[in-house]
């Protein structure tokens, strides 16, 4: 097959997504990522999406590039990079009919995707059905199940709580307490102790600092000048001062689910057309 009928498309670039976009690419096939036009990762270092805003981006050792149409999408992929576009619904669709298709977005519901955007369709996480919405679900969810290949039913509900590492849960995520635009006071990687002001949030209603919630390193933060919404997740710590490494480098997670994609992939292939 060549390029055009090897196509992945991943709607989706933050993290856990790249985590498969890098898998992909790593195993030569082309990799698309739709993106929305202003990205709100948190674990910026390896996501994908930051080339929406830098025209480039860079996880380990996969690049990606900016494309504003499907034919320089497949200029960059000729070139071995991984290529993204601002196509949050899908557009492209109308131009290619990708090999497979994969829903990376995480939004804990199904914002589109459907079996009939590609002949093989998998999903990260809660919000779909396997063999109605895409083809199978892979559970995200940290524990046993991590990974797990559904193909009938749903993969576990989004709890809300944060996996445990080193005793801290809901204490490692910060959320905007307010609504207005970010800006920083302290860049991913850097050690962090507890109640350190860490950004600020500027409002119409005045200036409101954000706080480390406790002591480790500042694995992830949006983006400044990002516009953020009360509620949403900004900040990221992780309470081992040691690994700062890993915020450069693909999560233990993502590794686990992209894994499990490629699996399911080459599963649906052998399985054939769907019936």
């Amino acid at each position: 097959m060549n390029n055009k009928e090897r196509l992945i498309i991943v709607r989706g670039g933050g993290d856990i997504a790249s985590g498969t976009i890098y898998a992909l690419c790593r195993c030569g096939f082309p990799v698309l990522s739709l993106e929305v036009p202003a990205p709100s990762a948190i674990r910026r270092r390896v996501a994908f999406s930051e080339a929406v805003y830098d025209g480039t981006s860079r996880v380990e050792d996969v690049s990606c590039e900016l494309a504003d149409s499907i034919e320089k999408a497949f200029e960059i992929m000729e070139n071995g990079l991984a290529a993204v576009m601002v196509d949050p619904m899908c557009r492209v669709l109308e131009k290619v009919k990708p090999w497979a298709l994969i829903d990376g977005i995480l939004a804990k519901k199904n914002l589109g995707t459907s079996r009939d955007m590609a002949e093989k369709t998998i999903a990260l996480g809660p919000g779909f059905t396997a063999g109605r919405d895409v083809d199978i679900v892979i559970e995200t969810m940290r524990g046993h199940d991590l990974g797990r290949i559904i193909e009938a039913g749903e993969a576990r509900a989004n709890t809300g709580v944060p996996g445990v590492i080193a005793g801290f849960g809901k204490e490692r995520v910060i959320h905007a307490e307010h609504t207005g635009i970010i800006s920083l006071k302290a860049e991913i990687g850097d050690i962090v102790e507890k109640d350190r002001e860490i950004a600020v949030i500027k409002t119409e209603k005045g200036e409101f600092p954000i706080h480390a919630t406790l002591t480790g390193v500042l694995r992830g933060i949006i983006r400044p000048g990002y516009h953020v919404a009360k509620g949403l997740k900004i900040a990221d710590i992780d309470p081992r001062e040691s690994e700062r490494e890993n915020c450069f480098t693909i999560s233990d997670k993502a590794r686990c689910i992209a894994g499990s994609v490629l699996s399911g992939l080459f599963y649906l292939d052998g399985r054939g057309k769907r019936k």
